[in-house]
């Protein structure tokens, strides 16, 4: 059955003295405090608790860090790693706290989730024929 962590529903629970390799995919929040090693998939939040180890793919909307986590973390929203907290290889996201004391290594691409992709104006051809019958019609003149 789920349990609420603040306004989060929590939908998994790995303990302390649970060993995991695999993959999951989850709704809702996640909370590993064991050892994990394999590929993580969601688009909600990933807590990784102080005694959690995480070797892993991750891709994941939210990731808070308070324990060991080595692999890539693509995060579509935040990435969190708190002064406990060590990750060591590459972060994907557009938000990343790193408080004091906090252990990083690796390398970290920002991208901007809010970033618009540039927009160019096509002239049709047909607006373009019109365009240059209109120029040379002037130049007659």
């Amino acid at each position: 059955m789920p349990k609420n962590i603040g306004s989060e529903r929590l939908s998994g629970f790995l303990d302390k003295d649970t060993f995991f390799t695999g993959e999951i995919k989850f709704n809702n929040t996640l909370r590993i405090d064991g050892t994990f090693k394999g590929k993580i998939a969601s688009s909600s939040s990933l807590l990784i608790g102080e005694t959690g180890d995480v070797n892993a793919e991750i891709e994941t909307g939210t990731i808070s860090i308070n324990g060991r986590v080595k692999g890539t973390i693509n995060a579509k929203n935040k990435v969190e790693i708190f002064s406990k907290g060590k990750v060591t290889g590459m972060i994907i996201t557009p938000k990343l706290l790193i408080e004091e004391g906090a252990f990083f290594e690796g390398e970290c691409k920002m991208k901007d989730s809010n970033a618009t992709p540039e927009l160019k104006r096509i002239t049709p051809p047909l607006e373009e024929a019109k365009d240059e019958k209109n120029n040379e019609k002037k130049d007659k003149k």
